[in-house]
């Protein structure tokens, strides 16, 4: 009985297996020696091998990260093992693996597409550039290429209109037609001034027809100090001082007034006053101004004055601290004392609301007969007739340096000075026969 032939081994192809370094081969091969209890070698030899992968079909690379090696452990050398060949192993290099490539496609087109939005929402800012937009070192002559065209022609002027700075820049050009180059260091503004002076003179001789008594006692140049009297729910009184000095005074000479802070809160009502020239009430303004030898007009009732009822009128509020006095005292400034007749009685105010006014930055809210009845219209003035005097300065050159820090004399001036504004006041009063003719 014959027994049958066995086949043939194939011959396996060389590949590439994983085998550490000689060092850690000796270790394992001296281990296995001592502790094998196999009486065949062949065949742990052939265990070892399956074990480590040789009979395994090979595997693809893998293509993500890298695997980080341990500190110190004992890297791997790529060798070609030939089975059954008895060849001596040779070393491969291990080699670079290439990018993926639609990876690499999607992060130009990316950075193409971030480029694209950068140049547009400059373009959209730069008011008034010239030429085209600045390409950047990563466009492509293909990417520039397929660009949609920049508006031209009607869209850009839609564009144009559209924008914010459009209407900032046509506003502004608008608002230097009416400056002048003069304008001084607290916004009074001449050629403004010069092109409602006509609606003023009309105020002045036709609507309130102003008397002026005892202007002679203002001095011809120099400093000087006019305290008046405040009235009218909507104040024209520091208009029509300027305007009656200006107009009446032998020199033509400026009244620059002290308007309260309430008035600078509202919109547009202070920038106005300013242009016409009131200024912010401060002593400091108030020092620069008569350090210039300017005229310089106060209300010492500030918004208590316009806020008095109609029961109220013509009594003078409070004069304060005495702030003016203090300002005189330190400056060598004469005090002329001023009473307005008429002004009460433009817009009498019949109650006053105080509740939340705060919050809209106005100290009460006024109900006359016509407002808000009316609507803005009752709040036009009527048209009384006003008288305006000027009474004898108070000099305070006699009073030493440190006299301003003397309450009890800045008191007494006080008194004085709010003393004969309450007698012109009620004499004035007295020899009126009527509110509307005088």
């Amino acid at each position: 009985m014959t027994r049958p032939k066995k086949k043939p081994k194939r011959a396996r192809s060389p590949r590439a297996v994983s085998v550490p370094p000689p060092s850690v081969r000796e270790s394992a091969a001296g281990a296995t020696t001592e502790g094998s209890a196999g009486p065949d070698d062949g065949g742990a030899s052939e265990a070892q091998l399956r074990e480590e992968g040789t009979d395994r079909p090979a595997r693809a690379p893998w293509k993500g990260r890298p695997r980080s090696v341990p500190a110190g452990a004992p890297t791997p050398v790529l060798l070609e093992a030939t089975v059954d060949a008895g060849e001596p192993a040779r070393a491969v290099l291990p080699m670079e693996r290439p990018s993926d490539p639609y990876v690499v496609a999607r992060i130009r087109e990316l950075e193409e597409r971030l480029d694209r939005m950068i140049d547009e929402h400059a373009r959209d800012h730069v008011a008034g550039a010239d030429g085209d937009a600045p390409t950047t070192r990563s466009e492509s002559p293909r990417a520039m290429s397929s660009r949609p065209p920049e508006p031209e022609g009607m869209l850009d002027g839609a564009k144009e209109l559209l924008s914010s700075d459009f209407y900032l820049r046509k506003w502004g050009r608008m608002g230097l037609r009416n400056r002048s180059e003069e304008v001084d260091e607290f916004g009074y503004d001449p050629v403004y001034e010069q092109k409602v002076l006509p609606f003023f003179d009309f105020l002045y001789e036709k609507y309130f027809r102003v008397e002026v008594h005892g202007v002679e006692h203002l001095p011809a140049e120099g400093r000087c100090l006019l305290v008046a009297n405040h009235s009218g729910t909507v104040p024209f009184d520091g208009v029509m001082l300027r305007r009656a000095v200006r107009r009446e005074h032998a020199q033509r000479r400026e009244v620059r007034w002290l308007a309260e802070d309430g008035i600078f809160h509202l919109p547009f009502l202070g920038a106005f006053s300013n242009r016409l020239g009131a200024v912010r009430a401060c002593q400091e303004n108030a020092e620069r101004l008569l350090e210039h030898g300017a005229l310089v007009a106060v209300f010492p009732e500030g918004t208590k004055g316009i806020g008095k009822l109609f029961k109220e009128r013509y009594r003078l509020q409070r004069f304060g601290r005495g702030g003016f006095v203090k300002l005189g005292l330190r400056t060598r400034t004469p005090v002329v004392p001023v009473a307005i007749v008429g002004g009460e009685e433009t817009n009498p105010m019949l109650s006053r609301v105080e509740y939340l006014t705060r919050a809209l930055g106005i100290p009460y809210f006024p109900v006359t007969p016509t407002f808000p009845l009316l609507g803005p219209v009752g709040l036009l003035p009527a048209p009384t007739k006003w008288k305006i005097f000027f009474g004898e300065p108070l000099d305070l050159e006699g009073y030493g340096a440190g006299s301003a820090d003397d309450e009890i004399l800045v008191g007494r001036l006080t008194e004085q000075v709010r003393g004969e504004i309450q007698q012109m006041l009620d004499r004035a009063v007295r020899e009126r026969r009527s509110i509307w003719f005088g």
